[in-house]
C-alpha cells in the first residue's frame, strides 16, 4: 500500500518542524517513525544533512521500541522557506531557542502562513503561554507541548492551553502525541517551568547543597539518585511511592510517621547559586565520573539505558495485575 494510502487513518498527517536543534530533530524523527510526512526548516544549511545523520542514529532505538518499522525511510523534505514548511501543515512543532523575542519575532511571521485549523506547539521548557500569545491576532491554536529531553525517547510531554485556546486543540494535540506512544499530562495552571523542570530544579538545587557543602561527592550524588529513589521513580511517581511506604495505612499514615522528619529535612535544604565557582566544583567533580567519556559516548549509554527500561516497563505493563494504577 502506498504511502499516500497508509496516511488515510492517521490523524494530522502533515508535520512541520520549525528548528534543528535536538529537540527539533528529535520530534522529527517521531513524528517520521508515526508514518507522518515532515517538512522541515531551518536556516542553517545543513539541517537536512543533520537530520539524515540523527535519523540513522535514533532509528535502531525506535524500531526496538515499536516506534518505527525495520525497513522504513523517513518521509521528509527540507523546506527553503518558512511558507514551504508551513503551507500544508495540520501540527506544527516550535522548537527554535529559549527567547520569548525570537519566538514572538517568529510567530508574527508564521501566523499569516498558517491553515485556519492548523496547531503550533511549542517545545519551550519555561515559557508562559500567556506570554507567547501576545503579538498573535488570534493566538487559539498554539499551546504549551513541552518534552523531556530525549523526545523521541523519553514519553513525557506537558500541555498546557488557557481560555483564548480552542476546546478542540487541546483534545487533537493529545491525541497526536498519545498515537506516537507519549503519556500527556495537563497542567491546570500556568507555572513557570510547568511541572517536570520545577521538580528537577528542586532535585538538582539540593543535589549542589550537598556539593557545595561537602556532604558528598558530585559522583556519589550522582550515584545517589540513579542507584536509589530514581530506580523508583521510574515506576511511580513520588506520591504513589510514598503512599506504598506508608504500608497498609498508606499515605495518610505515612504523613502522620514522618511530618515532623519532613519539616526539618525541608528547613534544613540549600539555597545554592550557580556562580562561577560552583559552576566550575560542579564541572570539576563531574570530569572524575566521565572518566574521558566523550559526549557522543555518554549520550549513547543514557539512550541504551533508557531503551531498556523503556522495554522493561512495557513488558510489566502488559498484565492488568502488574499495571500502575492511573492517576
Amino acid at each position: 500500500m502506498a504511502r499516500d494510502e497508509l496516511r488515510k487513518d492517521i490523524a494530522l498527517p502533515n508535520i512541520a518542524i520549525i528548528g534543528t536543534g535536538l529537540i527539533g530533530c528529535s520530534w522529527a524523527a517521531l513524528m517520521a517513525g508515526a508514518g507522518r510526512r515532515v517538512a522541515i526548516y531551518d536556516t542553517r544549511p545543513e539541517a537536512g544533512a543533520a537530520f539524515l545523520e540523527f535519523w540513522n542514529g535514533v532509528k535502531p532505538a525506535l524500531v526496538e521500541l515499536g516506534l518505527a518499522q525495520p525497513e522504513q525511510e523517513p518521509d521528509f523534505r527540507i523546506a527553503s522557506s518558512l511558507d514551504e514548511a508551513l503551507r500544508e501543515a495540520d501540527f506544527v512543532f516550535e522548537c527554535i531557542p529559549e527567547r520569548l523575542d525570537l519566538k514572538r519575532a517568529l510567530y508574527s511571521e508564521m501566523e499569516p502562513l498558517l491553515k485556519p485549523q492548523a496547531i503550533v506547539a511549542t517545545s519551550s521548557s519555561g515559557l508562559k503561554l500567556s506570554d507567547l500569545q501576545t503579538g498573535w491576532q488570534n493566538p487559539a491554536r498554539i499551546i504549551i507541548g513541552h518534552p523531556f529531553n530525549p523526545p523521541h525517547l523519553v514519553p513525557l510531554v506537558e500541555l498546557y492551553a488557557n481560555d483564548r485556546t480552542d476546546p478542540d486543540v487541546l483534545p487533537a494535540a493529545r491525541g497526536l502525541y498519545e498515537s506516537c506512544g507519549k503519556v500527556a499530562i495537563t497542567l491546570k495552571r500556568e507555572v513557570m517551568g510547568h511541572v517536570a523542570n520545577r521538580l528537577q530544579a528542586a532535585i538538582w538545587r539540593e543535589a549542589i547543597h550537598l556539593v557545595e557543602a561537602d556532604v558528598a561527592s558530585v559522583e556519589d550524588v550522582n550515584a545517589a539518585v540513579w542507584a536509589g529513589p530514581g530506580l523508583r521513580w521510574a515506576i511511580m511517581g513520588p506520591h504513589m511511592l510514598l503512599h506504598l511506604g506508608g504500608g497498609a495505612g498508606g499515605l495518610g499514615a505515612y504523613c502522620e510517621q514522618f511530618t515532623q522528619s519532613y519539616t526539618e529535612w525541608w528547613e534544613d535544604l540549600g539555597k545554592p547559586q550557580l556562580t562561577p565557582e560552583t559552576i566550575a566544583t560542579l564541572v570539576a567533580g563531574l570530569s572524575e565520573e566521565i572518566a574521558g567519556r566523550d559526549y557522543a559516548t555518554l549520550r549513547q549509554q543514557r539512550d541504551r539505558q533508557l531503551v531498556a527500561v523503556l522495554k522493561a516497563l512495557a513488558e510489566t505493563r502488559q498484565s492488568p495485575a502488574t499495571a500502575p494504577v492511573a492517576g
